[in-house]
């Protein structure tokens, strides 16, 4: 019986088997590998992920395909958690994750925040995403696409734009193009922010209100002084700012409250 995909789940399964080619080589699973897949769905690349690895999880919402999966693949080749990716536990499943999937664009954003907070658990991360997002994610200082989502991953990840997805390559087409990125997590030697809440604090604030400058966005936040022995302009916006920028305006601040205690 056909699977109808169903659209509270976001799903558009993946059916161009030369982009799944594409995909499979991108990742280059081996078979001692620890890899989880969000939402295999029909397992367009469930199949030939098991073909080079010795086992393979998958986290699956959708209680059809869970059934589907069960009926198609024994316990001891896959390990399905059945909830919602939002919630998962990745970190339950092990050190050096390798992390791939067709994610739901409806969750990509905070779902890529979710795993954000794995990264010290994690080889790489593979997925495909709506075009938008990915150009987000990869966007550079002065880009109209850099948002927070750009300085958050661009500070815990490496990241490569592997491949462009046209709709046609997935049943039903969804309305908009799609890519393939790669996320590898940083050393932790190269994760200088003291207190990363703080970062996240600064980064969400800096972008409140894209047009304006970042004097309003960070009214009460740095003082005339602060943007001087910082060298930063008041009247930058926050997408002019580099990564590193945010970083040295995350340290300042814990350390005039260090300088207060």
């Amino acid at each position: 019986m056909k699977h109808l995909p169903r659209k509270r789940f976001g799903q558009n399964f993946l059916v161009d088997t030369q982009i799944v080619a594409a995909i499979v080589a991108g990742i280059a699973p081996q078979p001692g590998d620890l890899v989880v897949e969000i939402g295999p769905g029909l397992a367009a690349l469930t199949d030939p992920l098991l073909d080079h690895v010795d086992h393979l999880h998958v986290v699956e919402i959708d209680r059809d395909i869970v059934a589907r999966l069960r009926k198609r693949y024994p316990a001891s080749r896959l390990t399905i958690h059945e909830g919602d990716a939002l919630a998962f536990d990745f970190g339950s499943l092990g050190d050096d994750l390798r992390i791939v999937g067709n994610l739901p664009y409806n969750i990509s954003s905070p779902l890529l925040f979710h795993l954000a907070t794995y990264a010290a658990r994690v080889r790489d991360m593979h997925f495909m995403l709506q075009k938008e997002v990915v150009e987000r994610m990869v966007a550079a200082p002065g880009d109209g696409a850099c948002g927070r989502l750009s300085v958050m991953l661009q500070y815990r990840f490496w990241m490569e734009w592997l491949l462009d997805v046209p709709p046609q390559a997935f049943d039903p087409p969804p309305k908009v193009d799609s890519a393939v990125v790669r996320m590898i997590p940083r050393p932790l030697q190269e994760l200088v922010a003291e207190d990363e809440q703080v970062l996240q604090r600064v980064v969400a604030a800096a972008f409140a209100q894209r047009r304006k400058m970042l004097r309003n966005n960070l009214k009460g936040i740095l003082d005339a002084a602060d943007y001087a022995a910082l060298d930063i302009l008041p009247t930058a916006r926050a997408e002019d700012l580099p990564v590193d920028a945010y970083v040295r305006i995350a340290n300042r601040l814990v350390e005039k409250k260090r300088a207060t205690l």
